[in-house]
């Protein structure tokens, strides 16, 4: 199987030149339901002008509805999808699994990409992305090599990697600093990048979030020997000559083996951060990753834009064509032109003259015929049939090619409509009542040493790292106990396995799962599931998706309001984060990356107004948690509208947490500093 070269489109002028350098596919945006939706994206006319023009040159077209979806935004999301059936659009890319679900009862005929804000990272998060109906699931960046080898030889759908283009320093699906710092969403297409401002890890590191730009282009065969099925360029918010530079480098370095040095210069020069990083995927992770735009940057890409202009300025003969000209006495010229997926289109002209001189030949007819220059089309045989002594003007054999050409390509932009049947829904919005008695309480401890002598709540979670002694001990005070299971674990699935098997015979039987890899394991190792804030449960067909599923209760998407989390209630039972040191990001590449052996998994980074963001580190991955916790003690009102309340303890100490306990029973402020997070407003 062919290695598709995937780029991205943010307009219309991005699509050619993805196409005229060589991309197999294009994804692109529609509307605001993308996430990256400050790129131009695209609307219902230019939308159907990208599609045609990129079936008709035969590259597949993508739509990047990966966002997390509020129920009042459904209808507009499948107005889009009903579009792109209507375009017979190649692939959907989906964050948003209630989305996922309306799609599947809807156009069971569309092909379904799993996005790389699902923070898929092991093959057991591939196996429930192709349970849930995926074709396809983009991996997280962060993997390595040999991780990436290892998913893409067992996993039932096809597998996509990232190859080229900006890193963010978090997981992806998985960052909530944009929206905690400044309303924006990451989830929702509206990062502000905070993490390209200055957060100082140590002396040396001044600038710890800001990652280089990701680039393992020179590995693309090495990715298609494999099994991986598509290589993918980020940049929709990029200019076309950075497309044309991104997919001329994939093209040379998967089909001649190597990428001219030339080229790899003008790529860092048209856009970097201090050059590039394949730290990921080598292992090499670190200090080195780290780099910012610099004036040097932004002067290579002055140098290189006229370079790269000329590599997009002409149409690429990349369709092959097949000519049959039939010149015959006493009937009208003809000429078929044919394609390799059956693509026919037929032209006929005058009828050819007996030669009062020098008569028709083939040499002339294949010189006419080869004149394809300005098409997508280059001939690849013809079959020539001239009768003896005739004459036909070359001006009729070139008006011929172009008839035939123009009908073949109009052909190969007009394809049949996937069906489109518009889904049932999981019932209406709940009233936004108070509702009697107060919310269950879930509560997730650091360590067993913080939950005070008398304390009760109907379900209690410790990490999945404490100590068999803690899971014993916590299953033998708690009926409802149970592990949250880490939302990361790069390379680490069967370990973590292991620890959920342990759990289990330790009488943890509850799990509480932030990633759709943990969801999986949990699952077959029998845990009643608990949908946690990293499933980004935002509308109430992902609640009726993971009610099907088996899970037992949800916290909603950190980035709801209280209002319009209370009217997600009735499905099965939803609660709402309302106390804790919340995870702004999880990260693999450590900002901090200094002596790791002597580390205790206690660092922290400092803002440019010297806010201090503790970053704890366990099992490979790193956590920026938020520099003030959440706390919605006095919001009784808000909070009894649902059916469970989460509270999320850190590193509280044991006095911390009673106190934290006696303000949510009184239902007081807290007098330290804390944050309302989204409660009130939520996120754009």
């Amino acid at each position: 199987m062919r290695l598709e070269i995937l780029a991205p489109a943010g307009g219309p002028e991005a699509v050619k030149a993805a196409v005229r350098a060589g991309a197999d596919a294009v994804y692109l945006g529609y509307s605001s339901f993308s996430a990256r939706a400050s790129a131009t994206n695209f609307d219902e006319q230019t939308l159907t002008e990208a599609v045609h023009y990129c079936h008709q040159r035969g590259v597949k077209v993508h739509l990047a509805l990966n966002t997390i979806v509020r129920d009042e935004e459904l209808d507009g999301v499948l107005e889009a999808a009903r579009l792109a059936c209507d375009l017979s659009i190649d692939a959907v890319i989906v964050q948003d699994m209630g989305l996922c679900r309306l799609l599947k009862q809807a156009a069971p005929g569309l092909s379904l990409h799993a996005s790389t804000q699902l923070s898929v990272h092991t093959l057991a998060g591939v196996q429930w992305m192709a349970k849930a109906g995926f074709d396809r699931v983009v991996l997280a960046r962060e993997l390595s090599r040999e991780e990436i080898a290892s998913i893409a030889r067992k996993s039932p759908i096809e597998v996509e990697v990232f190859v080229h283009g900006a890193l963010c320093a978090s997981v992806s699906g998985q960052c909530y600093m944009s929206a905690f710092l400044g309303g924006r969403s990451g989830n929702r297409g509206r990062c502000a990048q905070p993490c390209r401002l200055p957060f100082q890890a140590s002396d040396r590191c001044r600038n710890a979030l800001s990652l280089k730009d990701y680039s393992i282009i020179d590995h693309l065969r090495e990715l298609h020997a494999m099994g991986v099925a598509s290589a993918k360029i980020e940049g929709r918010m990029k200019r076309p000559e950075y497309v044309a530079a991104a997919v001329s480098a994939c093209r040379a370095s998967l089909d001649e083996g190597k990428v001219p040095p030339d080229l790899m210069e003008h790529l860092k020069g048209v856009f970097s951060r201090s050059g590039f990083t394949d730290g990921y995927y080598t292992g090499r992770r670190g200090r080195n990753m780290v780099g910012i735009r610099q004036k040097e940057d932004v002067t290579a890409a002055q140098r290189a834009l006229p370079v790269l202009q000329k590599l997009v300025a002409a149409e690429r003969p990349a369709v092959p064509l097949h000519f049959r000209l039939t010149v015959k006495e006493g009937h009208p010229s003809c000429l078929t032109a044919w394609d390799e997926e059956q693509y026919q289109a037929t032209a006929e002209g005058p009828q050819p003259q007996l030669a009062q001189s020098r008569a028709l030949d083939r040499q002339s007819c294949e010189k006419q015929l080869k004149k394809t220059g300005g098409t997508p089309f280059f001939v690849r045989e013809m079959d020539i049939r001239l009768g003896e002594g005739l004459n036909l003007p070359l001006s009729s054999l070139n008006a011929l090619r172009r008839q035939a050409l123009e009908r073949l390509l109009q052909l190969r932009g007009e394809r049949n409509p996937i069906p489109f049947v518009w889904p049932g829904r999981a019932g209406k919005p709940a009233p936004s009542e108070p509702k009697k008695g107060s919310p269950a309480l879930y509560v997730r401890f650091g360590s067993l040493d913080q939950i005070p002598e008398g304390f009760e709540a109907q379900m209690v979670f410790l990490p999945l790292t404490a100590s068999k002694g803690e899971l014993t001990a916590l299953s033998a005070r708690f009926p409802g106990a149970g592990v949250e299971v880490p939302r990361a674990m790069f390379g680490r699935e069967e370990a973590v396995r292991r620890r959920l098997q342990e759990a289990w015979r330790c009488g943890c039987c509850h799990a509480l799962v932030h990633t759709w890899d943990g969801v999986r394991l949990a699952c077959e190792e029998g845990f009643t599931l608990h949908g946690g804030f990293g499933l980004a449960t935002a509308n109430r067909e992902a609640l009726q998706e993971i009610k099907e599923a088996g899970f037992a209760s949800a916290a909603l998407w950190l980035e709801l309001s209280l209002q319009q989390a209370s009217r997600l209630t009735g499905i099965l039972p939803v609660g709402y984060y309302a106390y804790g040191r919340l995870p702004l990001m999880l990260m693999r590449n450590c900002p901090a990356a200094d002596n790791c052996k002597k580390c205790d998994g206690r660092q922290s980074l400092t803002d440019r107004k010297g806010t201090v963001f503790p970053v704890r580190c366990a099992g490979g991955a790193g956590e920026v948690l938020n520099s003030v916790p959440l706390c919605l003690a006095d919001r009784t009102d808000g909070l009894s509208r649902l059916d469970l309340m989460h509270l999320h303890f850190t590193e509280e100490t044991r006095e911390e947490v009673e106190h934290v306990l006696r303000l949510f029973r009184e239902g007081i402020p807290p007098s330290f500093s804390f944050t309302r997070g989204l409660s009130q407003k939520g996120v754009l």
